[in-house]
């Protein structure tokens, strides 16, 4: 079982949100603009998610997310960083589906050196437990392009089940869910 931690603590400028056996998710600051586009600007991160950014266009997105806060306070974009070495690794998220905003996902990414190491089980096992205790919401769901099968195999494994599939901007989709 993975301990987890869902108080928001703030160490050395750095608000947790929880934390899983070898990994922090937490706010992502003003300090984070080179992490960020780390994971924006890399295409074998964006091959599923959305198109790679730019510098200016990955600024211009964190920027954005810093003036909108989420209205939620369990909702929110993250960054994922390692326990042992505080390391940036990849960012997390729990907000609105685009086209379905009354529908909440989760999602993540992770730079290409941290790939295969069982983060994104993980850190979702544990989203999924915060989710659970930080709302009432019967459901909530992650949306992946057919062709990711590391997703695909992830999402199962941390407790999630195919519902739907769908077309969108010429891509097939698949919807997982998992209700209380």
């Amino acid at each position: 079982m993975l301990e987890a931690s869902f108080l928001i603590n703030t160490l050395s400028q750095m608000t947790i949100i929880f934390e899983t056996e070898r990994l922090i998710v937490r706010d992502m600051t003003r300090d984070d603009y080179d992490n960020f586009f780390l994971l924006h600007g890399n295409a074998a991160v964006m091959r599923y998610i959305r198109p790679v950014h730019t510098r200016e266009e990955s600024d211009a997105r964190l920027n954005d997310w810093f003036a909108q806060p989420y209205t939620q306070p369990f909702l929110g974009r993250w960054a994922v960083n390692e326990k042992d070495t505080n390391t940036f690794v990849g960012s997390f998220i729990m907000a609105p589906i685009p086209t379905e905003p009354e529908k909440i996902q989760l999602g993540y990414s992770f730079l290409p050196d941290y790939w295969g190491r069982g983060y994104g089980t993980e850190v979702t096992k544990v989203g999924l437990d915060y989710f659970r205790t930080r709302t009432t919401l019967n459901e909530i769901y992650a949306v992946i392009e057919t062709p990711n099968t590391g997703s695909h195999k992830v999402l199962l494994k941390a407790g999630f089940q195919e519902h739907t599939r769908k077309m969108e901007e010429g891509k097939e989709l698949i919807v997982f869910i998992v209700k209380r």
